[in-house]
C-alpha cells in the first residue's frame, strides 16, 4: 500500500476497533551521515525508518499507539491498542482533530539532486570541507571532524473529518570542527551550513569558515570584569534564540513553564526586536505544506518591535484557549503524538550592514560562541554562559578573548538589543542577523 492508502486503512481499522474519531499519521524517514578526518573516511551511517501512528478519541479521551509493521494484522492491533489506551485517559474536551483546510503543495521542498547524487560524490563533499579548512591557513593543524549529512522524509496524514495531506521533502548540509595551533596555544573553530538544495552547498565555504574562526581566536586571553557592549553575530544570536524558543510555545505557557507566561501584549524587548516563526519560508529547512496534524503552516509574528503578540499553538493548545492552531504541531517521529514547536524561527533583520554597526561600538565584545545554553532556565529566563570572542575597541577588532562569563536574564537581554543588522542567516531552524546589545557586565579574570 502507498502512504495515502495506509492512513486510510488506519482510519477504517480505528473506527472498526470502536474509535469515535481517529487520525492516522505515516512517516518514512531516511538519513545519511558521512564523517571524515585526516583525509580519510571515518564513518558512513545510513538509516531508514517507516511506520504509522494512530490517535483515537473515545468518549472524549485520547488514545495513541504506533507500529512499524505495516501489515493489516499489525495495524489492526495498533488500532485496538489505541482504543484501549483511551479508556485509561481522563476525558478532555480540548482534545480534537483539525478540520480540513486548503494547503499549498508547492511548499513541499524536494530536490531530486540530493537523492540522485552518487555516494562517492558526497564523500568528496565531506573531504572538500576538511581540505578547504587546511588550505585556508597553515596554522590549522587538526580536524576534529568534517561531515556531510542529508535527510529525506515522506509524510501522509488523514483524520475522521476528511482531512487528507501528503508530501515529501529532503535537505542536506555539512559542518566542520578544526583546530588552529601557534606558539603553544590551540583554538577550535566551526563552520556549518544546511540547505534544501544540493547546488547551494559550498563545501569550501564551510571549511574556510571553521578555519577562520579557529585562527582568529589564537592568543585569546581572559579580560577583567567590565561592562561591554555585546555584538552577537548570527551564530551566537541563534544560540540565544534557541533559549527563548521553548518559552514561546503555548504549551509551555499553559503549563506555567515559560518566562513569557502572563505577558501577552507587554513590551518584552527593545523596539529593534521582532521574532517570527514561518513554516512557509521559501528554502527554510523546516518549511512544509502542513504541520504534524495536517494544519496548513503559516507565518506567525511572536514579538513585534518588542511587544509580545502571539504564542505557537497546535490544535490542542489552541482549543484550550478558543483559538486557531498556528500550524506548529510538530512530530519528529510516528512514535509520538504531536507537540508544539517552532518551524523556521528567526529574529527579523534590520537595514545596516554588520560592519556599520560594529564601527559604532566604542568598547564591546564580538561573541563567537556561547557555552552552556542548555543550562538556561526556561521559566525564569536566568542564564550564565561561558563565552569566547574578540574585543572591539573604537569600532575595530583587537584582542581575542576567552574565559569570560555572561550572566543575566533573557528578558533583560531582549530589552538591551539596540540594533539588528541586515545579515540574516539560518543555522538549521533558527535564524538571526548580527545583534548589538547595550553595555552588559562581562565577568572575566
Amino acid at each position: 500500500m502507498d502512504p495515502c492508502e495506509l492512513v486510510e486503512t488506519g482510519l477504517k481499522l480505528s473506527h472498526r476497533a470502536g474509535a469515535d474519531e481517529a487520525e492516522a499519521f505515516f512517516l518514512e524517514h531516511s538519513s545519511l551521515a558521512i564523517e571524515v578526518r585526516g583525509g580519510k573516511l571515518e564513518t558512513l551511517r545510513q538509516s531508514k525508518e517507516r511506520g504509522i501512528g494512530l490517535r483515537v478519541l473515545k468518549g472524549g479521551s485520547l488514545g495513541y499507539a504506533f507500529t512499524s509493521d505495516l501489515s493489516s494484522s499489525a495495524l489492526t492491533e495498533a488500532a485496538q491498542a489505541a482504543v484501549a489506551n483511551a479508556a485509561c485517559v481522563t476525558p478532555d474536551e480540548a482534545r480534537l482533530f483539525p478540520a480540513p483546510a486548503d494547503w499549498d503543495r508547492a511548499l513541499a521542498q524536494y530536490d531530486p539532486a540530493i537523492a540522485g547524487t552518487p555516494i562517492e560524490a558526497k564523500i568528496d563533499l565531506a573531504l572538500g570541507i576538511e581540505q578547504a579548512a587546511f588550505a585556508h591557513d597553515r596554522r590549522i593543524t587538526k580536524s576534529e571532524r568534517a561531515a556531510y549529512e542529508e535527510g529525506e522524509y515522506q509524510v501522509a496524514i488523514a483524520n475522521s473529518h476528511g482531512l487528507k495531506a501528503g508530501y515529501r521533502g529532503n535537505f542536506c548540509g555539512g559542518y566542520a570542527w578544526v583546530v588552529a595551533e601557534e606558539a603553544g596555544d590551540s583554538e577550535t573553530g566551526s563552520g556549518l551550513f544546511y540547505t534544501t538544495k544540493l547546488g547551494e552547498l559550498d563545501a569550501g565555504a564551510i571549511g574556510r569558515e571553521a578555519a577562520h574562526e579557529a585562527v582568529r581566536l589564537l592568543g585569546a586571553k581572559p579580560i577583567p570584569t567590565q561592562k561591554l557592549a555585546l555584538v552577537l553575530p548570527p551564530q551566537a544570536a541563534t544560540q540565544f534564540l534557541g533559549i527563548l524558543a521553548p518559552a514561546l510555545t503555548a504549551e509551555a505557557v499553559q503549563k506555567k513553564r515559560s518566562l513569557f507566561a502572563g505577558r501577552l501584549g507587554e513590551q518584552v524587548g527593545a523596539a529593534a526586536v521582532t521574532i517570527i516563526d514561518d513554516g512557509t519560508l521559501p528554502g527554510g529547512i523546516n518549511t512544509s505544506p502542513v504541520d504534524g496534524e495536517g494544519v496548513p503552516t503559516q507565518r506567525t509574528t511572536l514579538v513585534a518591535q518588542g511587544r509580545l503578540e502571539n504564542f505557537l499553538h497546535n490544535a490542542y493548545t489552541a482549543a484550550k484557549e478558543g483559538k486557531r492552531s498556528t500550524g506548529n504541531g510538530t512530530r519528529s517521529s510516528f512514535k509520538g503524538a504531536p507537540e508544539v514547536g517552532p518551524t523556521n524561527m528567526f529574529i527579523a533583520p534590520g537595514h545596516a550592514a554588520p560592519q556599520e554597526l560594529i564601527a559604532g561600538v566604542d568598547k564591546g565584545l564580538y561573541v563567537l560562541d556561547l557555552m552552556g545554553t542548555h543550562t538556561a532556565n526556561p521559566i525564569s529566563g536566568d542564564f550564565s554562559l561561558g563565552a569566547t570572542g574578540i574585543l572591539i575597541e573604537h569600532g575595530r577588532f583587537t584582542q581575542p578573548v576567552r574565559g569570560v562569563v555572561i550572566a543575566g536574564n533573557a528578558i533583560t537581554l531582549l530589552k538591551e538589543i539596540q540594533a539588528a543588522a541586515s545579515d540574516l542567516r539560518f543555522y538549521l531552524g533558527f535564524g538571526s542577523p548580527t545583534l548589538v546589545l547595550g553595555p552588559l557586565t562581562v565577568s572575566g579574570a
